[in-house]
């Protein structure tokens, strides 16, 4: 878990790219991902060359308590949290960099049926620490802890924290949506599916999604139509 007394935040120098970072982290595990999805993390974006990503959720679900709390948090980290429930709906990814600025930053944007679409963005840093952080909005955090299981990439939470003027403040599990599992399959060279899966210690799970996608060029104005009309 997150340390129990507040950390100190100090600025890291050029930590590595997001690829870099999970090698970094893993050790000598990395060789056990599939060649698919190392070739895939390989592929660190630059500033002003993002990389793209199509594709669809055939499952969003959110519990009673899940709908509450997306509610809840939504003015302070809309679209991290999804209060609906959905199916077969499909979903933009951008990871994109930022000049001077080691972080790297994903885009997402779902186009629920019935609904405006919804965008969310964080993003995700090596700390002072080594460890792997990542941001989801008004200075809301969590440590994740990376592994490899038969060539998939595994993403654990370990606590999370709230950052401000520079400090990190751990936050009680009790009071945060739950732990966070993300796993990232390969299906094809091109193509991965993942599922995401929040499961708090007193409610179960209370978000989950799943999902195929596939890296393309930058989308058109004509393919970001056909995106949204599927």
């Amino acid at each position: 878990m997150v340390d129990s007394s507040v950390a100190r935040v100090t600025p890291s120098p050029a930590p590595p790219s997001e690829g870099e970072l999970f090698k970094k982290i893993l050790g000598g595990a990395w060789m056990g991902l599939h060649p698919d999805i190392r070739r895939r993390f390989d592929k660190n974006p630059s500033p002003g060359k993002a990389l793209h990503y199509l594709g669809a959720l055939s499952e969003l679900r959110c519990s009673r308590f899940g709908k509450l709390l997306g509610h809840l948090t939504q003015p302070m980290i809309q679209g991290a949290l999804i209060p609906y429930s959905d199916s077969h709906f499909p979903v933009e990814i951008q990871v994109y960099a930022r000049p001077d600025d080691p972080a790297i930053y994903k885009q997402r944007i779902y186009r629920l049926h019935g609904r405006r679409p919804i965008q969310f963005t964080s993003f995700m840093r090596e700390s002072e620490r080594g460890e792997v952080l990542e941001y989801v909005g008004m200075g809301l955090g969590m440590k994740l802890v990376l592994s490899v299981e038969n060539g998939s990439l595994h993403f654990q939470s370990d606590g999370y924290f709230w950052e401000v003027f520079g400090w990190r403040i751990p936050l009680p599990g009790l009071f945060t949506p739950g732990k966070t599992f993300l796993w990232h399959h390969n299906e094809t060279p091109e193509r991965f599916n993942i599922r995401i899966e929040i499961r708090h210690c007193l409610m179960g799970t209370t978000f989950t999604q799943v999902g195929v996608f596939e890296e393309v060029p930058e989308p058109t104005a004509q393919a970001h139509e056909q995106a949204v009309s599927a």
